[in-house]
């Protein structure tokens, strides 16, 4: 990557976890990121009180980031007030200076429209830690199910780049290969029902997603 970040092995995000059962068994799985979800329309949305308790269950070398999508300021500012998270994903159509107001590291989601100019839709947000790229569907702010072509993802890029859309433990080790990644995000793609995770695909997505070619290389740039 451009910024000389060193990848030993590709970092993983299980998002979607609703049950501090289910966030145990991710983190004893080997997730680096947890993820909760504040988007009500969501089948996996979890209320503050029940975040809060995920989080806490996640232990203090776990990131847990909160998911929003064009959510207001004082809906963001409670949940902050109630539940510690160490990260912002922002999956709308935020603008950087929101993403950046409530004083918190944050990623930006960007949903990969065929006639996306990724590496200018990526400079936008300069204060962005990371940015994950998704699926595109109309009218849907991710969790989509379905992959998108992974040739568009930038080898070069100014930030930390997150792969999600359509990853399940077949498909992930193909997907490492990606050139300039440095983590996959994954919710559906290893759930017995929406917000229940299947803990035998959990363990097979982190397998091979940290057994792939990225596994030993710290000399990436």
């Amino acid at each position: 990557m451009s910024q000389g970040v060193a990848v030993a092995y590709i970092r993983t995000k299980i998002c979607g976890i609703t049950s501090v059962e289910d966030a145990i068994a991710v983190v004893e799985a080997g997730a680096d990121a947890i993820g909760l979800v504040f988007y009500p329309p969501s089948s996996r949305f979890v209320q503050a009180e029940q975040a809060a308790a995920i989080a806490r269950a996640a232990g203090p070398f776990v990131t847990v980031t909160g998911l929003f999508v064009d959510a207001s300021a004082d809906t963001i500012n409670a949940l902050l007030r109630q539940v510690p998270l160490h990260l912002l994903q922002f999956h709308g159509d935020e603008p950087a200076e929101f993403c950046e107001s409530f004083g918190r590291p944050y990623i930006k989601a960007l949903r990969m429209r065929p006639d996306m100019d990724v590496a200018a839709e990526i400079a936008r947000y300069p204060s962005a830690l990371g940015i994950l790229l998704d699926a595109w569907r109309p009218g849907v702010p991710g969790g989509t199910g379905e992959v998108f072509d992974w040739h568009r993802v930038p080898s070069q890029a100014e930030k930390p780049l997150i792969l999600a859309g359509g990853l399940t433990p077949d498909n992930v080790a193909e997907a490492v290969k990606t050139p300039g990644l440095y983590a996959v995000d994954v919710s559906g793609g290893v759930e017995q029902s929406p917000g229940k995770k299947d803990f035998r695909k959990v363990n097979a997505f982190i397998h091979n997603a940290k057994s792939g070619p990225n596994s030993g290389d710290t000399d990436r740039e």
